[in-house]
């Protein structure tokens, strides 16, 4: 494996009720090397996402990270003030969010929105941010000339792609995608998962690909991880999951996956 870019050593966070606490991440070791895309599968409730947000130092109360590290290049987040965090979130590490379209401020322009996000890191004028923004919005497949409309002149899986864009547009080395797909069509994931493999060939940043759906995750990940009540129970590279998973909650999540039978697949090749 190459030099790990992100590294989750120990990492146990608890989420503190009035009765007492909950352990919803167990000492949780995980890497991500440059330019590699780690899947985090699980069922709902496991633990993946409490994980992302503890990566980005976004957790809120009453969650509570108890132990651990989390190091990118060296440098422990968990050790640096809200002040130099604000430093390394969305600018070294970004994030998209579960129904990420819905995140997106309904009473500002895209121009607006991307204008926000590049001065408030980069410092840009409004005529460097629309440069920057028209160069993203065409990565993802959406014509410059949009940046003008409010985004619910957009569809949902557009919007999705103009929050992907707008996480990109600050080149981060890390994103964090968490269930990035989830409130789309199946066409309209594929499509989007294509063009996220695609961007990430080509520019080469690393993702933490978070979702319970294992058929989504094989499609475009290197390595996963399959969680189950907050500790990584079974770890490796995607195919020696698919084809020889040793964990049984692996082998039930695989066998929950919907097959087509031989002869509808073969039908539908012959269309």
């Amino acid at each position: 494996m190459m030099e790990p870019l992100l590294e989750i050593k120990n990492l146990s966070i608890d989420y503190l009720l009035d009765h007492g606490s909950f352990q919803a991440v167990k000492s949780v070791n995980l890497s991500i090397a440059r330019g590699e895309i780690l899947g985090l599968a699980g069922e709902s409730g496991c633990g993946k996402s409490t994980i992302a947000f503890a990566v980005a130092r976004l957790s809120k109360s009453p969650a509570w990270i108890v132990d651990g590290q989390i190091m990118l290049d060296g440098r422990d987040l968990l050790q640096l003030t809200e002040r130099e965090m604000q430093k390394v979130r969305w600018r070294r590490i970004g994030m998209v969010f579960q129904s990420a379209m819905n995140s997106l401020n309904p009473l500002m322009r895209i121009e607006r929105q991307f204008h926000d996000v590049l001065h408030r890191h980069l410092d840009t004028s409004r005529e460097q941010s629309r440069e920057i923004a028209e160069k993203m919005l065409l990565l993802v497949g959406i014509s410059p000339d949009r940046l003008s409309n409010y985004p619910h002149q957009f569809s949902g899986g557009m919007r999705q792609r103009i929050v992907i864009a707008i996480c990109l547009a600050l080149d981060p080395d890390l994103i964090i995608m968490d269930e990035p797909t989830t409130a789309l069509d199946v066409v309209v994931q594929r499509e989007i998962l294509e063009q996220i493999a695609e961007l990430q060939k080509t520019r080469q940043f690393s993702i933490l690909f978070i979702t319970h759906d294992l058929h989504l995750m094989a499609q475009i990940c290197h390595r996963m991880a399959v969680m189950l009540k907050g500790e990584v129970v079974e770890l490796g590279d995607v195919a020696q999951m698919l084809n020889r998973p040793q964990h049984n909650y692996t082998k039930t999540l695989w066998a929950a996956v919907p097959k087509l039978p031989e002869n509808r697949l073969t039908a539908e090749a012959r269309l």
